[in-house]
């Protein structure tokens, strides 16, 4: 039997981490006439199955990775998940602003993993 590296591992859980957090952040904005206790608490209940998938990702990764690292990853995924989710579910395009922002965002991951002497 052959395992996952562990990046993969971590990389995967922390996707399917933050397609989970993305709908419970975001999700309720596509209808609004749902009350916001409700809202709140759907997401509160979404939110837990993130839980469940963040934390295993941390710990498995720890050690691969430093702290700094795992938290860099997971701005990245979340800032891909949320492109992704923010075009097809709320229909709403992503402009050149939001692009060049997301490049300032990896250009700073590139500082957190270079291997600097």
């Amino acid at each position: 039997m052959t395992t996952l590296p562990v990046p993969v591992i971590t990389i995967g859980l922390l996707v399917a981490s933050n397609v989970f957090m993305t709908f419970a952040w975001y999700g309720h904005l596509k209808d609004k006439s749902v009350p916001l206790i409700t809202a709140i608490f759907v997401s509160w209940g979404i939110a837990f199955f993130e839980y469940c998938l963040m934390v295993p990702a941390n710990r498995i990764g720890y050690g691969t990775f430093n702290a700094a690292q795992l938290k860099t990853i997971q701005e990245v995924i979340t800032l891909l998940v949320f492109a992704v989710f923010s075009v097809l579910y709320l229909k709403e395009p992503l402009m050149w602003n939001h692009a060049l922002g997301f490049a300032f965002i990896a250009l700073g991951a590139f500082f957190i993993f270079h291997k600097w002497v």
